[in-house]
């Protein structure tokens, strides 16, 4: 490997870090500090006018400035596990790219204080051309180490990115599973002292991903710091000490991960300024329509015989927060309004969970309750509500709504909504199979 180590330019402490990164200007329980930084991108409205300024001449040149990060401020203590969540657009991978100098800061500061390995874009910094070796030994020069110190972490990389002999083939050639295997293997098993992540755990087969996962356990046990941004929250309620939460560019929240993501549900439905007090989440529920505060399904699946209709729904939180996302353990509701066009003797109304794949999980009805429903009249509405503990496991369900029953001895459907919201449930203990037996396990030792 020395003579194509020779090729590469090795980097010094000075081009790892932008003029804004003051490397040991904190104190040394922090690890990452974050002071007052902002980022901003210029907009042209044509293309001549981005050409004009780049070359200084013309004056009438228009452009608006978006801010990706707008004075935000944090610090990573040493150890910690530090989660970034945020809708699209929120600034979470921009600050990751400032804090591993991918991009340079518009205004504002950033110390770090240790060796820094970030899985950002998977791959990002391989060389097509390059054999698997050849990138394993380029990525890791990139960091600074020696050609020796990656000698001696050669075989931990081959044995976690199980690829085989396709390591010596030009990763032009992997396939997509294999190359994500090399570039995780790569940067999990070249020891920082801080690791960056950005949704990387949820790459390649269960298999691989179990396995970044109990890495990604090891480095917490080693005391190692994480900064984690993800889509996944049960993976941010599981692992991280404090959670990050970023909108527009501006940070809008900090601190335990159940208070954050609590945080997150009312943005994600537009619900935060509502909510600022208990009664305000009722204002909402009370407003014209609750379903506009949902995510819906475009494409649901409606029919029935125009006899009742159901006129609106809604999942809510044990907050009162309408919400898509219940954390697992929670108490919850699904709440359905239904206007009867014609009288109806005794309707029946039913909830039913489906997980991504089709299958019917879960699912229950006023019948097998044995709720006696009587006469609706026609131009009645009713109000149904049905509450239950979350004990499915973490994962997405699509959720059914049914007003059907018998017309004159015929089973009739009056109203049915396949798949019409889904439901994103956060869970920090997963079990086996769909839902979590809540077992009381105790171990005594004789």
């Amino acid at each position: 490997m020395g003579d194509f180590l020779e090729q590469i330019e090795k980097p010094n402490s000075e081009t790892m870090h932008t003029d804004h990164v003051r490397a040991g200007n904190i104190s040394d329980e922090v690890a990452i500090k974050v002071d007052h930084v902002s980022k901003i991108y210029k907009l042209y409205d044509r293309n001549r006018d981005r050409l004009k300024e780049a070359l200084h001449i013309g004056k009438n040149i228009h452009c608006r400035e978006h801010y990706a990060l707008d004075d935000v401020n944090f610090e990573v203590y040493k150890g910690e596990t530090v989660g970034i969540i945020g809708t699209n657009g929120s600034g979470k991978s921009t600050i990751l790219k400032i804090i591993t100098g991918v991009l340079s800061p518009s205004a504002g500061n950033l110390d770090i204080n240790g060796r820094i390995s970030a899985l950002l874009e998977l791959g990002a910094g391989f060389n097509m051309e390059f054999t698997g070796i050849e990138n394993i030994y380029l990525n890791g020069t990139m960091l600074g180490f020696s050609e020796k110190e990656i000698d001696s972490k050669l075989e931990s990389i081959l044995e976690f990115a199980d690829i085989g002999d396709f390591v010596y083939q030009k990763v032009k050639t992997y396939s997509s599973g294999m190359f994500v295997r090399l570039a995780f293997a790569v940067a999990i098993n070249i020891d920082p002292e801080i690791l960056i992540v950005d949704e990387a755990l949820s790459v390649g087969d269960v298999f691989f991903q179990n396995k970044c996962y109990r890495k990604f356990e090891d480095f917490k046990k080693q005391g190692k710091t994480i900064l984690f941004v993800s889509h996944d929250l049960g993976s941010i309620s599981k692992y991280c000490d404090r959670v990050i939460l970023l909108e527009k560019g501006h940070k809008i929240g900090e601190g335990e991960p159940k208070e954050i993501i609590d945080m997150y549900k009312k943005v994600l439905v537009g619900q935060l300024d509502r909510t600022a007090d208990t009664n305000k989440s009722e204002q909402a529920l009370s407003g014209s329509k609750w379903k506009d505060l949902m995510q819906l399904n475009p494409n649901v699946d409606a029919y029935g015989s125009g006899l009742a209709e159901f006129e609106d729904y809604c999942a809510y939180d044990n907050s009162g927060t309408v919400t898509n996302t219940i954390i697992k353990g929670d108490e919850f509701t699904v709440k359905v309004k239904v206007r009867f066009f014609e009288t109806i003797q005794d309707p029946i109304f039913a909830l039913s969970f489906k997980n991504m794949q089709g299958t019917e999980i879960t699912g229950t009805n006023t019948m097998f309750e044995k709720i006696t429903t009587g006469i609706c009249e026609a131009g009645s509405e009713y109000i149904v509500t049905f509450t239950q503990n979350m004990s499915l496991q973490g994962g997405e369900y699509l959720i059914s709504l049914g007003c059907v029953g018998y017309r004159e001895g015929n089973f009739t459907v009056y109203h049915r909504l396949y798949d019409v919201f889904n439901l994103t449930v956060i869970s920090s203990k997963n079990t086996t199979g769909f839902y979590d037996m809540n077992s009381t396990v105790i171990v005594t030792k004789v």
